[in-house]
């Protein structure tokens, strides 16, 4: 029997071996459905505008139009976010430059092509509920590179008036999102309930103004909160 509803994903990736593993990892769920798939960014925006996925897998370097490119068409589009698809891209440890750039375009967050069977079906999830997903390799390597170069970035003006918004609890929140931790794991953290954690969760999303986690987590990123 099929479940009464699905998540319709469209993966795009110019490698048809990466195409195919994902497929046959996301097919082995009830809940989830491949609907397409597209091996360049101009197929990928068509496939988008054809078949409304709920989510997009996009890898970040194709041709005719690279994950940036696709990102910026879809908005452009208003095929991106609220009422179209939301977008997981997929990276490698060798694009870290792309996350602010990215997330700020719209992404709803970053998953490895590395990344474990567990791990692929969570971020598909997370980003269908708006959640929005960082793998915590790609998180750990973010701050990673943050805690190098911090010494020579300033804070931006508006991401601190926005983090001086926040209680101190909201602010412990925000760092353990930036970890790339669940509501689960930060509440078993900070010892209080899950519940506790998604109503400080959705404060902080709201006074900071990030669409979602992957948002959040960059601006943990620019200011140095880790």
């Amino acid at each position: 029997m099929e479940p009464e509803s699905h998540v319709s994903v469209v993966i795009a990736d110019d490698e048809p071996v990466v195409r195919e593993g994902l497929r046959l990892i996301l097919e082995t769920q009830r809940d989830l459905r491949v609907v397409g798939s597209a091996g360049d960014g101009r197929q990928a925006v068509r496939r988008c505008a054809e078949l409304r996925p709920d989510v997009l897998l996009l890898d970040v370097r194709m041709p005719h139009g690279d994950g940036m490119w696709v990102l910026a068409e879809l908005a452009r589009r208003k095929l991106l976010g609220h009422g179209g698809c939301r977008v997981l891209m997929l990276t490698t440890f060798s694009l870290d430059e792309y996350v602010d750039q990215a997330l700020a375009g719209g992404a709803s967050g970053f998953l490895l092509k590395s990344s474990s069977y567990e791990e692929v079906l969570a971020g598909v999830r997370a980003t269908a509920q708006g959640d929005g997903f960082l793998s915590p390799t790609v998180t750990r390597r973010i701050i990673d590179g943050y805690v190098r170069g911090r010494s020579d970035r300033t804070v931006d003006a508006t991401d601190a008036a926005r983090i001086a918004a926040l209680t101190a609890r909201e602010r412990d929140v925000l760092r353990l999102l930036g970890e790339g931790l669940s509501n689960l794991e930060i509440a078993q953290r900070l010892s209080v309930s899950e519940h506790t954690v998604k109503s400080h969760v959705s404060r902080l999303l709201s006074k900071t103004d990030c669409r979602d986690r992957g948002q959040a987590a960059a601006l943990v990123r620019r200011a140095g909160l880790c």
